[in-house]
C-alpha cells in the first residue's frame, strides 16, 4: 500500500504544473507548492482532491497552516489515526 506521501505526491504529479511544466518536489517532501508558483485556484483544487482522496476535511485555519507538503503529510496521517 502506498504511503501517505506517495498518495500525495501522485496527486500533484497528475494535476499540478505550473508553466506548463511538472513540479521537481524534493524526497523529503519539504517544499511549498505557493512559492513554486502554483496558483490559489490550483492549490484549492489539490485540497480537494486531497480531501476526497483520504476522506478528510480542511479547516480554513488548516489551510493557512499548512504551507509545506512535509506539513500537509502529517496532517493527513492524523486525521486518519
Amino acid at each position: 500500500m502506498a504511503s501517505t506521501a506517495e498518495k500525495i505526491r501522485a496527486l500533484i504529479d497528475d494535476n499540478i504544473e505550473v508553466d506548463g511544466q511538472a513540479l521537481d518536489i524534493p524526497a523529503d517532501m519539504n517544499f511549498s507548492l505557493a512559492a513554486a508558483g502554483v496558483s490559489s485556484m490550483d492549490l484549492v483544487a489539490l485540497g480537494k482532491l486531497i480531501a476526497s482522496e483520504f476522506n478528510i476535511t480542511f479547516t480554513l485555519d488548516d489551510c493557512t497552516a499548512l504551507d509545506n507538503l512535509t506539513k500537509v503529510v502529517a496532517f493527513v496521517d492524523s486525521k486518519a489515526a
